[in-house]
């Protein structure tokens, strides 16, 4: 959500600030804008849509300048309309931000009443004419700022630049991720190591209520209470190679592609092969006197904590509570001393899941977070890091951060059954055995790809598709409907199989496909029984299921699709890709945005 890039330089800017843009267009965003200092003005050029709207516009209308601020938004106060697009600026200060500013109607009211003229809709542009009102009454730039900062309540990420001082940028960060970078004669700013990637590779995470000057060559930063204080600069190591399709058409795909490698370098981080033993990360917590665990998550990180409650429950037999993280601090919920409290998130970011694992922290629970970004906010206030190496994700929609989450969770539940003694030596040997098995089972559901690109036409005409599943498949139909929904625009819904005939049945007619998730095994034959009940009322079946699976329920269904015979483990990571690219290929039939869906973005940075 929203990406911001900054640049104090001594050579032109334009082309490299919209260079980080594009690496930052997995963000998702509606509009897009620039503004560089040139002959004493902010020079500013803005346009919605794509960033190639933007790179038109600057083809017409050049922002020359060694010095600016660049920006992607994603639409919260105020329509995606040019207006609405940032840089936000005045005659004196233009602004950039991520978050939202939550109590901006006040400050918007006395602005206005001071005769303030605000040309958008934002609570954005309020930011840059409270700093505008001191600049102008001779403060600057380090004191306007320090004076607006503690009026603002939300969540931000700012890089602001001021027309009079052509060699100066000044970020600050609240609840929203902001990087220094630091390069050779050159500073840097961006709302990840990946904008800059191609800039420099020494960057420094600003903490929590961090602000900083930035000038060519050097940076000064203060924390919350204007002291200055240092941060540690890091190798970053993230590769501009990373973010390139290669030979594939979209983002999604490759990344779809890179789950058989991506998967065994994280499961390589979790797993002793010589001794076949699964292990963690360092922590100084017992692991073995948790009690309770409480998983909290967002949309497809959710629906990994929801397969991970299966498996700490079975395995470890530990109670778990699962909660959305949107809602888990409004119910108030009950946290008993000793619990665990578990946060999955791809970016690290996210702001219902980062405000939920604060709030826990506050009441005592031990924090554990499996996260893709080992720099992020999350990352670092956790007492237990547990990363998966999934690399950059560009695709909006999450397909190989989801099973490197379920590898880690598998890791983790395993290893909290050996510690509470409920999985012995053999049995751990059995779990790692299969775990290892996983890349290779990943690579037999790839060889699948052309059969269900051809099915993918069936579904493509549908208003609705439901998917169905029990036991951990249960899950996994909840996010096949998901990926359907998000790319292709179609109303997806899914369902636990015996619910079916609780209501949502009669939703069932020859025009709604039902895909049904079910590997052989003991939940199979009810499975079927649920499937008869659909086929009774005219539904279209797509059967996903291994070849004994298929033998035995195929006739008859619209079309199958053959995953290969695995352990019960190790199913939700291999039926992924299935209802992955079923969902991928629909959204090329319907010639959707596959890797920036409508009103979606990567990282939800605010609530």
């Amino acid at each position: 959500m929203c990406g911001i890039i900054g640049i104090v330089s001594d050579s032109a800017v334009a082309d490299r600030l919209v260079d980080g843009l594009k690496r930052m267009e997995y963000r998702g965003y509606d509009s897009a804008g620039i503004c560089t200092i040139h002959d004493d003005a902010l020079v500013r050029r803005r346009a919605r849509g794509k960033l190639a709207n933007l790179v038109a516009e600057l083809a017409d209308n050049p922002a020359p300048g060694t010095i600016g601020i660049a920006h992607t938004r994603w639409a919260t106060h105020g329509a995606p309309t040019e207006n609405n697009a940032h840089p936000h600026a005045t005659g004196e200060v233009a602004l950039v931000h991520n978050g939202i500013i939550e109590n901006f109607k006040p400050l918007r009211d006395g602005l206005v009443e001071r005769g303030r003229v605000l040309e958008s809709e934002t609570d954005s542009e309020v930011v840059a004419h409270l700093i505008s009102e001191q600049v102008e009454a001779g403060a600057p730039p380090e004191d306007a700022v320090k004076a607006v900062l503690p009026t603002l309540r939300g969540a931000f990420a700012l890089a602001i630049a001021f027309r009079a001082y052509p060699d100066l940028l000044i970020g600050a960060r609240l609840g929203s991720p902001l990087v220094l970078g630091y390069g050779e004669g050159e500073m840097f700013l961006g709302s990840d190591a990946l904008a800059l990637a191609p800039l420099t590779q020494r960057i420094a995470y600003l903490d929590e209520g961090d602000w900083v000057v930035v000038r060519r060559g050097e940076a000064q930063i203060y924390d919350e209470e204007n002291a200055p204080v240092s941060r540690e600069i890091t190798h970053s190591g993230a590769s501009a190679a990373a973010v390139e399709k290669g030979n594939y058409r979209h983002y999604m795909l490759k990344e779809i592609y890179e789950q058989p490698t991506v998967v065994a370098q994280t499961l390589g981080s979790y797993i002793h092969q010589a001794e076949a033993r699964v292990a963690l990360p360092q922590f100084d917590f017992d692991l073995s006197a948790i009690r309770r665990v409480t998983i909290v998550a967002c949309g497809t990180s959710y629906y990994a904590g929801l397969v991970a409650k299966y498996w700490f429950e079975h395995f470890a037999r530990v109670p778990v509570d699962i909660d959305v993280a949107s809602e888990f601090r409004y119910r108030d919920p009950v946290l008993e001393e000793g619990g665990l409290a578990l946060f999955i998130s791809q970016s690290g970011e996210t702001a219902d899941t980062l405000a939920a694992l604060r709030h826990c922290k506050q009441h005592g629970q031990t924090i554990a977070v499996v996260v893709n970004v080992p720099t992020s906010s999350m990352a670092r206030e956790a007492d237990l890091l547990l990363p998966t190496h999934a690399g950059p994700e560009i695709g909006v929609a999450s397909t190989k951060a989801f099973t490197c989450q379920l590898a880690v969770l598998a890791a983790l539940a395993a290893n909290m059954a050996v510690r509470k003694g409920r999985m012995d030596r053999a049995e751990e040997q059995d779990i790692v055995r299969h775990l290892l098995e996983v890349p290779a089972a990943l690579n037999a559901a790839l060889d699948h790809d052309d059969d269900i690109a051809a099915i993918a036409p069936l579904i493509a005409p549908a208003r609705d598709v439901l998917y169905l599943g029990r036991g951990q498949d249960y899950p996994l139909a909840l996010e096949g409907a998901l990926k359907l929904k998000e790319i292709s625009y179609i109303h997806a819904e899914g369902y636990a199989s015996g619910e079916m005939k609780h209501g949502p049945i009669a939703l069932i007619d020859d025009h709604v496909p039902v895909v049904v998730i079910a590997p052989s095994g003991p939940l199979f034959e009810k499975t079927v029984s649920n499937m008869q009940e659909v086929r009774a009322r005219g539904g279209q079946i797509v059967l996903i299921s291994d070849r004994e699976g298929l033998a035995e329920a195929g006739d008859g269904c619209l079309a199958t699709i053959e995953m290969p015979a695995v352990h019960p483990l190790i199913a939700p990571l291999v039926y992924a890709v299935p209802v992955q690219l079923l969902a991928y290929h629909v959204a090329v039939v319907k010639g959707t945005d596959v890797d920036q869906p409508r009103n979606l973005a990567k990282s939800v940075t605010v609530e």
